[in-house]
């Protein structure tokens, strides 16, 4: 046997082993117990959002102004790093909406940037939903955690008419990164808006974009023609990848749903941190962001054998504070803005 063809075959087996899809096979968002303690369905009429005090930057000129804005049920509370978007509050659910939904979450923005400094520029507020500060911990990807939203998408003529990014689907996950630190980063999907006043388009219409692969560039997503509710989900497996999911409608979330699975930026996620959203906008003090609407953002884990949701919960008596949570976060993120 020549050395050519043993080459050959020895270079197929390793692009096999190397490929994100052969270390590990997928599972569906949502699949396991449910995390109670974590998310929200926004049918409590009381629901409410308080600001706070003037929003973070620190993405920006490493101001996170404390004390940070908060929901008042404990499930919600303000970005260090970029802050919040300036409108949070419960709506009543648009049409097409689960089943029986009474209420939702908007979140929309104008001045997105530095309190008080216009940029003239694209920039984004965060809205983090608490997990490792409600749960106790950190979620061991060995515990399989998976993440899921319901997102409403207005008509097209209610959208800020900017071609770009518009809202985000995220997560605050930590790994090793190439140089072997453990690092945080921040996977998940992007819904992009594309204009018809733009030369590029001729109508409008919204994409999905991943972020990212192992280079860290994002991936091209579905085309969303028509407007209205979609379900977005991410499932992180123990191997340290992420699986990516999205479907139209309200429906649970099924295994021909996935999209894309990689190692973003060449990481490996060992620990799920919290679940978040981006709400973006060009920040020039006139131009409001889009509308967003989310509703029944869930986290759910698969215990590994021999072990309960009762192993996870590490909370007990009074949770930790929300404001230490929020220094925390914002220290590990304000670490590695290469990879935001």
């Amino acid at each position: 046997m020549s050395r050519l063809p043993l080459f050959a075959a020895l270079l197929l087996l390793a692009s096999f082993f190397l490929s994100p899809l052969a270390f590990a096979e997928t599972f569906v968002p949502g699949t396991g117990v449910k995390i109670e303690q974590v998310g929200d369905d926004f049918e409590n009429p009381a629901w409410r959002y308080v600001p706070n005090g003037q929003k973070a930057s620190f993405e920006q000129d490493e101001q996170q102004r404390p004390p940070g804005g908060f929901a008042v049920n404990g499930r919600w509370y303000e970005s260090a790093m970029r802050g919040q978007p300036d409108v949070v509050r419960r709506v009543k659910t648009p049409p097409g909406g689960l089943p029986g939904s009474q209420g939702a979450m908007l979140m929309a923005t104008r001045l997105s940037g530095i309190p008080g400094r216009l940029s003239g520029e694209q920039m984004q507020d965060d809205l983090l939903m608490g997990v490792k500060g409600r749960v106790g911990r950190p979620i061991p990807t060995s515990w399989q955690p998976s993440c899921l939203v319901r997102v409403h998408l207005p008509a097209f003529d209610q959208w800020e008419n900017r071609t770009g990014a518009s809202f985000g689907v995220r997560a605050d996950v930590r790994g090793p990164s190439r140089k072997g630190e453990v690092d945080s980063y921040w996977p998940g999907m992007f819904v992009l808006f594309r204009s018809e006043t733009s030369r590029k388009f001729k109508t409008d219409y919204a994409q999905i974009s991943i972020r990212a692969r192992r280079n860290g560039r994002d991936v091209p997503g579905p085309k969303i023609m028509e407007p209205g509710w979609w379900t977005f989900g991410m499932s992180f497996t123990a191997d340290g990848q992420v699986h990516f999911y999205a479907s139209e409608g309200v429906d649970d979330l099924t295994v021909d749903d996935h999209l894309y699975s990689s190692f973003p930026y060449g990481s490996q996620c060992t620990h799920f941190d919290n679940f978040f959203f981006n709400v973006a906008n060009w920040d020039n003090g006139k131009t409001w962001s889009t509308p967003w609407v989310v509703d029944d953002p869930e986290m759910y884990v698969i215990p590994p054998r021999g072990q309960s949701l009762a192993n996870l919960i590490h909370i007990r008596g009074k949770q930790p504070s929300r404001q230490r949570n929020v220094r925390r976060a914002s220290h590990a993120r304000g670490q590695t803005t290469a990879r935001r």
